[in-house]
């Protein structure tokens, strides 16, 4: 198992020390699976499956401390949106 620590805000934001694949795999080799593209009946392309490879399991994690929220006054989008026009 090798483990890092990763920010995520499902279920709770915060950090959490996460497992992550192994990278020496023969299967995946380190990217934790393989994707699979799939086409439609008139074989345009219509997605992509991932499927999870076996070193690792994606699920395996552990909450280790809390994340505060940023204040409205901190957040970086203007009170108005963002502009189209040029700063000059």
């Amino acid at each position: 198992m090798r483990l890092r620590i990763t920010r995520a805000i499902c279920p709770y934001r915060g950090l959490y020390l996460a497992d992550t694949p192994r990278p020496d795999c023969r299967d995946c080799e380190g990217d934790g699976g393989t994707s699979h593209d799939y086409g439609d009946h008139n074989g345009e392309y219509a997605g992509t499956e991932w499927e999870p490879c076996t070193c690792w399991d994606n699920t395996r994690c552990w909450f280790l401390l809390p994340l505060p929220r940023l204040p409205h006054v901190l957040r970086r989008t203007p009170p108005g949106g963002y502009s189209d026009e040029p700063p000059f």
